[in-house]
């Protein structure tokens, strides 16, 4: 065994024996419990950061000492390689998406396989190969044969930079989430997929996910945003169209007087008449530019514009003018909103400043209230007035009756409203997977023959950057024989939402080279679904939800059998990875590594410190994992990102921090080192007093401890803390010659615990210790119950309820024990002079408490 810890030699040496030996490749036994461990998989972006170093060690802990525990463990890695960044790489650069894809992928497999990740790299895939993306279509096909996928001209959420349409969850603070532009709304046809569907399963079952955080699962059920109400039809004066409205508030129908629609609404072009074409115009491009999420905040102003058009109030007959009002979105309801000022703080506030009209329909116990004495809406309970047949009615109770009237008279139905949109899957970009359809003048809208799979991505394109599909001005790809009628037809130029790979590949890892269908069933039967996921909470929404829905698709197309339901039984969203920022006066921001001694290492300035922040490029907070690794190897790597933070919470670099990791196990390595000739010929550990008993009861405890806190709780930070008191209780031990059996056994102990954290070190050590068995083959070490018995404990006493000693006793002592030891305590019994004892409590193993007087 060297004297000197050598991280690099150490790791080069079990990385290369585990790939040769296959050590992580899984493989379906029915007579073993499996565990599936899943990351979320990487966009192949180039290069590796602190974020995924982080993600993935947290992984690889639970996935090593899964399999430590007997478990059959998948833990498969690939690559999420479709999207917008390499196509726009690709015309910055002057070179093809594919090209920069599949280098960004070789690079960071390597920098991975640096880090000792116990993946099964048989499995890997990439989601831009057409042996992946083939399935995805024919799931496409399935999906459009059942009416699951469908096309429909509607407003759409533009990026102008991008020239692609974002998904309502991709917009964020009215921007595009990838470039930061300001998005448009426009008109175009689009594929969709009916997520709307499944709604109900899909808010049903998040009371399943038992293991998903709270946060993640209210977020869930806001996006879906199930409502009970009614859909009331309110008759357009002049025409035989009406406006259908949705609303929780039925019991105010009579005090509707006006309607709001959305400035998106379909109607909105119809319903303007002349004389106010130009205000409504400048309307509604003022509201496009406007956040969708601050429209409809409680202090945003409300504005709005009458289109010129009334309808007509169902049940009372009034004459309501229709305007556009910003806040009034198309995404939930109907898009348009029966305006009810006096029970409705929004509507209150515009009918004051468009001076509407305001009529009370429910009155609260008490004064009663008058529209024109008003300052804000009521929009507690009460009884009906104004209401017709409904007056003096509870207005709850209220609902239920006008629900049934409105039935009755066919003007309108009780109905469930969720918030929830279907999924607009189309995207007019080229690197993504092709839409499986042909467009025919004479068939109309054909399916791609499930035979002629997979409509393979030209590599012969111009990507110039001008904006729209480079696919459409790809002839050899667009023209193409229609499979009904053999006439010269055109294929779809739009390509999938990268979200659609997303949501199905963690199935795919199950069976990653069948060929005959998207999923082996009896490999899915077993693997699925996955027992532990691990990723970022930005996630909660959009890709957890659409892999729920993706689940239940593969389900009900028969892909999948055995009562797959939902893919993820437990999710951890770990935290990010912080540091603080530094920037200089005149150069801006710096990196680490640019700041020497406090100065901007190109001018010598003094460095300004900021705040800590996420890692980010654009801000130069980051560190590269491969300088971390090349220095300190990746096991301190990963000990640190286990340990600075439990993995929920952000984690906050520090560079001492990580020069302490690596002490450690320097320091581990050496207490080895110090023994390893005396361990090599000790036996089983001795049953001797004081010392040496107290040392192995601290081994036990330390399994015991490390156990529980991997074990589900993922409390890697407090685990490794008990190791490291461990190990400094064997620097404490001095009779390592008269018991070098317990020494053994908690250095052996040592090396065990740290195996999942820190497997290259732990693994030569266990070596070095003298073992021909692998360390990996041993399974997960017990504690000796027997071996937890103290021999002593420590009990306070106290004199009149305040302390006054401290006595030992033995452990099983019994009550009178206890009591006579703590009464012949020095300054107990000082403390009772001349004093008679009236009471002695003991609580046991705890206190006693002597009352005298």
């Amino acid at each position: 065994m060297q004297e000197r810890y050598d991280a690099g030699a150490i790791e080069q040496k079990w990385q290369a024996h585990w790939e040769k030996t296959g050590a992580f490749k899984a493989e379906m036994d029915p007579s073993r419990p499996k565990y599936y461990l899943l990351e979320m998989f990487p966009y192949p972006s180039g290069r590796i950061h602190m974020g995924h170093v982080r993600n993935y060690s947290i992984g690889d802990v639970v996935a090593r000492f899964k399999a430590l525990q007997g478990f059959n463990v998948l833990h498969p890695m690939g690559w999420d390689a479709f999207g917008m960044p390499a196509e726009n790489a690709a015309i910055q650069h002057g070179t093809h998406p594919a090209r920069w894809t599949w280098e960004n992928i070789d690079n960071m497999r390597s920098q991975l396989r640096k880090m000792g990740l116990s993946y099964d790299w048989s499995r890997e895939f990439a989601t831009c190969d057409e042996e992946y993306y083939r399935w995805e279509q024919l799931i496409f096909l399935r999906m459009l044969e059942r009416g699951l996928a469908y096309k429909k001209s509607s407003t759409v959420n533009w990026c102008p930079t991008c020239r692609t349409v974002l998904a309502n969850e991709q917009v964020e603070d009215d921007c595009c989430w990838r470039c930061d532009s300001e998005v448009e709304g426009k008109e175009l046809e689009q594929w969709f997929f009916k997520i709307t569907d499944y709604a109900q399963e899909l808010l049903d079952e998040i009371d399943n996910l038992k293991g998903w955080p709270d946060s993640v699962l209210t977020m869930q059920r806001n996006w879906i945003g199930r409502s009970v109400g009614c859909e009331i039809n309110f008759p357009l004066e002049g025409s035989e169209k009406s406006i259908r409205v949705f609303t929780t508030r039925q019991d105010t129908l009579y005090g509707a007087t006006f309607m709001s629609l959305a400035p998106e609404h379909p109607m909105a072009a119809e319903l303007v008449t002349a004389e106010h074409e130009q205000e409504v115009a400048a309307f509604i491009a003022k509201v496009r530019k406007q956040d969708k999420n601050k429209r409809t905040a409680d202090d945003y102003e409300k504005e709005g514009v009458f289109t010129g058009s009334y309808c007509v109030n169902p049940v009372s007959g009034r004459r309501m003018p229709v305007f556009l009002a910003n806040f009034v979105l198309m995404d939930y309801g109907t898009g348009a909103v029966m305006a009810v000022p006096t029970h409705d703080q929004r509507d209150f506030e515009f009918a004051r400043k468009y001076d509407l009209p305001l009529v009370v329909v429910i009155q609260p116990e008490g004064d009663a209230l008058v529209p024109e004495q008003m300052e804000a809406a009521w929009t507690g309970s009460g009884r009906l007035v104004n209401s017709d047949r409904f007056d003096g009615l509870d207005n709850e109770a209220a609902k239920e009756q006008i629900a049934d009237y409105l039935t009755a008279e066919g003007i309108g139905k009780a109905t469930v409203n969720f918030r929830l949109r279907d999924w607009g899957v189309s995207r007019q970009r080229y690197w993504g997977t092709p839409i499986p359809i042909i467009y025919c003048d004479d068939c109309g809208t054909v399916p791609v023959p499930e035979k002629d799979l997979p409509v393979v991505l030209p590599q012969d394109v111009e990507l110039t950057g001008e904006g729209g599909s480079p696919l459409a001005r790809t002839e050899s790809f667009t023209a193409v024989p229609c499979p009904q009628c053999g006439k010269t037809a055109r294929r779809e130029t739009d390509t999938f939402d990268t979200f659609v790979e997303s949501s199905w590949y963690f199935a795919r890892y199950a069976s990653p080279r069948e060929q005959e269908a998207p999923l082996d069933k009896e490999q899915v039967k077993y693997w699925l679904p996955v027992d532990q996921y691990i990723g970022g909470v930005e996630h909660a929404v959009m890709h957890l939800l659409y892999a729920r829905f993706f689940t239940k698709i593969l389900r009900d197309l028969k892909f999948v059998e055995g009562g797959f339901n939902e893919p993820f039984t437990n999710l951890l969203t770990q935290g990010m990875v912080c540091m603080e920022t530094r920037s200089c006066p005149e150069h801006g921001w710096l990196y680490p590594e640019q700041v020497a001694d406090g100065k901007c290492s190109q001018c010598g300035q003094p460095a300004v410190v900021g705040r800590t922040e996420k890692m980010s490029k654009s801000k130069m907070n980051v560190v590269d994992p491969d300088h971390l690794i090349a220095r300190y190897g990746a096991d301190t790597a990963r000990l640190f990102s286990l340990f600075a933070a439990p993995p929920e919470k952000d984690l906050e670099w520090n560079e001492q921090g990580v020069e302490g990791c690596y002490r450690f196990l320097n320091r581990v390595w050496r207490a080895v080192f110090d023994h390893v000739e005396l361990l090599r010929q000790a036996g089983e550990p001795e049953d001797l007093p004081g010392a040496p008993r107290d040392l192995r009861r601290q081994t036990h405890r330390t399994i015991k401890k490390v156990t529980e806190d991997v074990d589900g709780r993922f409390h890697f930070n407090t685990a490794i803390a008990a190791i490291m008191e461990l190990v400094n209780a064997i620097y404490a031990f001095k009779q390592a010659q008269q018991a070098p059996g317990v020494m053994k056994e908690a250095l052996e102990t040592v090396v065990r615990l740290l195996n999942p954290f820190v497997p290259h070190i732990a693994a030569e050590l266990w070596c070095c210790l003298g073992h021909d068995e692998e360390l990996n083959s041993l399974g997960w070490p017990a504690w000796d119950e027997a071996a937890l018995v103290e021999e002593q404990k420590q009990i306070v006493v106290q004199v009149n309820g305040k302390v006054r000693g401290k006595v030992l006793v033995a452990a099983d002592a019994d009550q009178a024990s206890v009591e006579q030891a703590a009464l012949k305590e020095d300054n107990v019994a000082r403390f009772l002079e001349g004093k008679t004892v009236r009471k002695v409590i003991v609580v046991p193993g705890r206190l006693v408490n002597v009352v005298a007087n």
